[in-house]
């Protein structure tokens, strides 16, 4: 007889009423790609919502049933999920959650958790929605050594600064687009400013390099102050402009930051388009891959869900290497390549000025570029070959000194 096993969900809105619409809907196909029968036992959600199972408004109902084996938890947010989490792994069930800001903010705590009662928890559904990163990583490249990993993780703002390019259409303009489409938030903070991204990053370099990143160490810069012209210059010149998370590992540790940066059109991150998510990863001896795939949603969502459901119930209690802790560089250490759009006077000397402010702070210029002139005022595009960016940060700082600089309109890194 086919093995069953009874799965609970807490939370069924849009991501956990399509997991369980999927397993219904699928439920023949699963059993005959897996050989186990997935079975939703009982749902939870406090509101009077419809689902392809049983709902109760009581949590404890599933955690404390003993023939459930699974606990999916897909409410969002960290309290009260990480209660119900805790106590779930405390129950002695496996846990699968999408909670991308629950697990990159008390992933040690909830992995110690699982670990005490030999289960596990898995969480493939909170970085990349439809695209299998997490178990590519964790399983298919156990076998590499990883330096590399970072993309576009944030479907609302690839969808913003998408319709930013294609559009031209200014910040502001394509925020209320997203949000009129239903792939931004009425309060899209943590997505615009970056948290949201922050916590996948944290959550890639562990499972890329086993380093366990504390969030506040991460870097993060968000797209607000992006423009219509940012957009423009950048294409101009050969780049399109993502918002990217960047997890990197070196001799000195890692390198794990969130922000905006421009990317050449070369690049196959600079195709990804709309709200679709792209994660590119380099090691050894695999070289270089890129996992391309819709970034949010409840059905994407759902597929990973289920590919975690389906490995746990194959496979009972996953191993998982101890993480170590991270030694995050800091941002002022990092090396790179920069584009600095700034206002200045349209007078003789300018640019003389603001070089030489540049070279005593190690900064090298490799391009100027003048665009429109507005009364006495001119716009320079500025491109900054490597340099560290302590030295960048107080060239700027140098710079906004000078009488000839009326504003500093933006800097972004460059990939």
């Amino acid at each position: 007889m086919m093995k069953q096993i009874n799965i609970g969900i807490i939370g069924l809105g849009v991501v956990g009423s399509a997991v369980a619409e999927a397993l219904k809907r699928n439920a023949a196909l699963v059993a005959a790609q897996s050989g186990i029968q997935l079975n939703v036992k009982k749902g939870c959600d406090l509101r009077k919502v419809k689902a392809a199972c049983p709902v109760t408004s009581d949590a404890y109902a599933l955690i404390n049933d003993p023939e459930i084996k699974i606990i999916v938890e897909t409410m969002g947010g960290v309290n009260p999920a990480k209660k119900f989490v805790l106590d779930a792994l405390a129950a002695g069930k496996h846990v699968v959650t999408s909670n991308k800001e629950l697990v990159a903010s008390h992933m040690p705590e909830l992995l110690s958790a699982a670990k005490r009662r030999n289960v596990s928890l898995l969480y493939e559904a909170s970085v990349g929605g439809g695209v299998p990163i997490l178990a590519a990583l964790r399983k298919n490249l156990a076998g590499n050594t990883l330096t590399e990993v970072y993309g576009i993780v944030n479907g609302t703002t690839n969808y913003i600064l998408s319709t930013m390019a294609e559009e031209g259409k200014e910040f502001s303009e394509a925020l209320n687009e997203a949000q009129e489409k239903g792939y931004a938030e009425a309060n899209p903070k943590k997505d615009i400013e970056g948290y949201d991204a922050a916590y996948k990053a944290v959550i890639l370099a562990a499972e890329a390099f086993g380093e366990r990143v504390k969030l506040d160490s991460v870097y993060r810069e968000g797209i607000e102050k992006i423009s219509g012209e940012d957009i423009l210059y950048a294409r101009e010149i050969g780049f399109a402009i993502k918002l990217l998370a960047i997890a990197q590992k070196g001799d000195r540790g890692v390198d794990v930051r969130v922000h905006p940066a421009l990317v050449p059109l070369s690049h196959p991150l600079a195709g990804v388009r709309k709200n679709f998510n792209a994660i590119y990863v380099q090691g050894y001896p695999v070289g270089e891959l890129m996992f391309y795939g819709p970034g949010a949603g409840g059905e994407p969502t759902a597929s990973a869900i289920i590919s975690d459901l389906i490995e746990l119930g194959q496979a009972g209690t996953i191993f998982r290497r101890e993480l170590k802790d991270a030694t995050v560089k800091p941002i002022a250490e990092i090396v790179s390549r920069y584009y600095l759009r700034l206002q200045v006077s349209d007078k003789v000397g300018v640019l003389a000025s603001i070089a030489k402010i540049f070279a005593e702070k190690n900064v090298s210029i490799a391009a100027v570029i003048q665009k429109e002139t507005v009364g006495s005022l001119a716009t320079l595009v500025i491109m900054l070959d490597e340099a560290v960016e302590k030295n960048i940060q107080a060239a700027i700082s140098a710079a906004k000194k000078l009488s000839v600089v009326n504003r500093v309109n933006n800097l972004i890194r460059i990939l």
